[in-house]
């Protein structure tokens, strides 16, 4: 309760209302606290940031970001952003369900409506900072982990060279760079059953706008059928057979990162869930696809595109 009344004192369009004509309630979240504030006639997020996240999340990217996925039709609207410390205040967004793999795979036209949401995202024109670049991200983590003299799962090293591979094909044919969330977990995505808003944007940048979509296959865990869904709403059509191979190996890609993401939440004791099983898991998952003969041939499919 403390914490929550010395949060909306700072903000001013919060601070105002007296202690009783506010209240709150706890959401998700899994290195943030965030709460839903309802005050006079509107609603609205507080998120007070994590411990430690300011060693790997920029809060000025973050609000530049988000501000522009706002505009741009996708994000919920940032009332309040201190770029010092992460403490955010945003619109909050009324009928919408927050998403979930269950929900993905129950409720009809979910991953169109996603897909839709990531297209609006990416066709935007806006202009986000910071560049996701994964190998880099990778270098930046691991330096992260080694301040902490956290373990790596066995194995990892070559699975990073093994990926090197996956790195020079994709270059080949590189993609023209877009705004993108970069982090689309299934609870990223709000549904009021006829659009999706995208919320949380701690790790959005300029990408290769394919990795969102191969990211929320995995987040989401898709099927075969989820997928091709979700890529046909995205192009509009016939899928090409280079673009399903680039989601592919993306889905690789992005498990061997969230692994390390994963590793600095347990070195940290974060106790929202186990996280050195989350981050094994991940890394199981990917190196799995990564001996699987889809990813032999996603990776052929691409180079084919260079």
């Amino acid at each position: 309760m403390h914490e929550v009344e010395a949060a909306l004192s700072r903000v001013p369009e919060l601070a105002g209302y007296s202690r009783d004509a506010v209240t709150w309630e706890r959401l998700g979240g899994l290195t943030n606290r965030v709460y839903k504030v309802a005050a006079g006639n509107a609603a609205y997020v507080l998120r007070i940031a994590g411990e430690g996240t300011s060693d790997y999340i920029d809060r000025k990217v973050e609000a530049h970001n988000a501000r522009a996925a706002a505009a741009a039709g996708v994000g919920a609207e940032v009332l309040f952003a201190d770029e010092s410390d992460g403490l955010m205040v945003t619109r909050y967004l009324d009928d919408c369900v927050t998403m979930s793999p269950a929900l993905f795979r129950d409720r009809p036209g979910a991953p169109t409506r996603a897909a839709q949401a990531l297209k609006r995202l990416h066709g935007s024109g806006q202009a986000f900072e910071f560049r996701f670049e994964l190998f880099q991200m990778i270098d930046e983590y691991r330096t992260i982990l080694r301040k902490r003299d956290a373990l790596l799962p066995y194995g990892y090293d070559v699975a990073v060279t093994e990926a090197q591979e996956a790195h020079k094909v994709l270059a080949k044919s590189p993609a023209p760079l877009a705004p993108c969330h970069c982090d689309p977990l299934s609870e990223n995505f709000l549904d009021d059953g006829t659009r999706m808003r995208i919320v949380d944007w701690e790790y959005s940048g300029m990408n290769d706008p394919i990795w969102d979509l191969g990211d929320v296959s995995v987040e989401a865990e898709f099927n075969d059928a989820q997928d091709q869904e979700m890529l046909a709403a995205y192009v509009g059509g016939e899928v090409p057979e280079a673009l399903f191979g680039r989601m592919v190996v993306y889905k690789a890609l992005c498990d061997l990162l969230w692994t390390l993401w994963g590793l600095i939440q347990h070195a940290d004791n974060n106790l929202a869930e186990d996280f050195w099983a989350y981050s094994t898991g991940r890394f199981t998952r990917c190196t799995a696809l990564m001996a699987s003969k889809l990813y032999t041939s996603s990776m052929a499919a691409v180079e084919r595109d260079g």
